[in-house]
């Protein structure tokens, strides 16, 4: 593998560690949509079982594990269903499951095998009674333009030059959809079994302040938000605009966002997430 692909490849791997900016303590949206998920993910590995004809050994794989209690999650998840599957059908025997975790080269393991025995001992929580913890973070505003609305303040400051903001781009696309199935059609490898799409409505904070309070305690909660963001974001921005500036970066990213939802004069909207199941032919 080439030294560039390689630079490309890390720049997408989530922040390491367990610390305030990590994507281990920054993901509790990502964990809301797992937990919506499920119900979906089971009906799909019950009748896959049942194809298969409840084999002795399953392998289950996780092909972008990252890092941090979402990786146990999604596979605990899996594992319950299969055993429950199993049990529904009169087996006493529950097969032998291999899991496999695997991410970029870069991701931090060493952050989630530490919580490899919690995972062991809460196999059979019921993930279904998993409530989102603050349905702020489902929001429909668009998380990149709020960076680029962040960035650019920082080019008014005086940090960031113009020019490196007009070269950055960002590469995520959110297709709807009809464009998500003509893609997977075109490629032609799988079947699609199902593909739906899932909103979340979404309910602003009642005020109709425009100044932010950057001392109280309702801040910390924007911040945390930014947070999120920062998580996912962080090792494709430094390379481009440096690690200094990303404090500043992600403070003012906060204060866009409290702008954003302390607005009590917009509607109620919600924003979506697309949930496929395939099998390859």
């Amino acid at each position: 593998m080439s030294s560039s692909r390689d630079s490309i490849m890390n720049s997408f791997s989530m922040n390491g560690g367990d610390g305030k900016n990590s994507y281990a303590n920054n993901s509790s949206y990502q964990r809301d949509i797992l937990s919506d998920t499920q119900l979906v993910v089971a009906e799909n590995i019950t009748a896959m079982l049942g194809e298969l004809g409840f084999p002795e050994y399953i392998k289950v794989a996780d092909l972008g594990c990252s890092s941090g209690p979402n990786t146990y999650l999604a596979m605990s998840g899996i594992v319950n269903t299969i055993i429950d599957s199993y049990h529904q059908k009169g087996r006493t025997d529950s097969p032998e499951i291999d899991c496999f975790l695997n991410d970029l080269p870069e991701n931090d393991f060493n952050t989630t095998f530490k919580l490899l025995p919690s995972f062991q001992e809460g196999l059979k929580t019921d993930l279904k009674e998993r409530e989102a913890l603050d349905p702020k973070y489902r929001d429909s505003f668009h998380m990149w333009s709020v960076l680029s609305d962040s960035l650019l303040d920082l080019v008014s400051e005086g940090l960031v030059k113009e020019s490196q903001v007009d070269a950055f781009n960002m590469p995520f696309y959110d297709p709807n959809e009809v464009e998500m199935k003509e893609v997977l059609e075109r490629e032609g490898s799988f079947e699609i079994n199902k593909i739906e799409t899932r909103e979340f409505a979404v309910h602003y904070a009642s005020s109709s302040e425009d100044v932010v309070d950057e001392s109280s305690d309702q801040f910390k909660k924007w911040q945390s938000i930014a947070n999120i963001i920062r998580c996912i974001s962080e090792s494709i921005l430094v390379p481009h605009f440096g690690e200094a500036i990303m404090d500043r970066l992600f403070h003012r990213y906060a204060i866009h966002v409290a702008k954003h939802l302390t607005v009590s004069t917009r509607p109620t909207k919600s924003t979506v997430n697309i949930i496929v199941s395939l099998t390859r032919k």
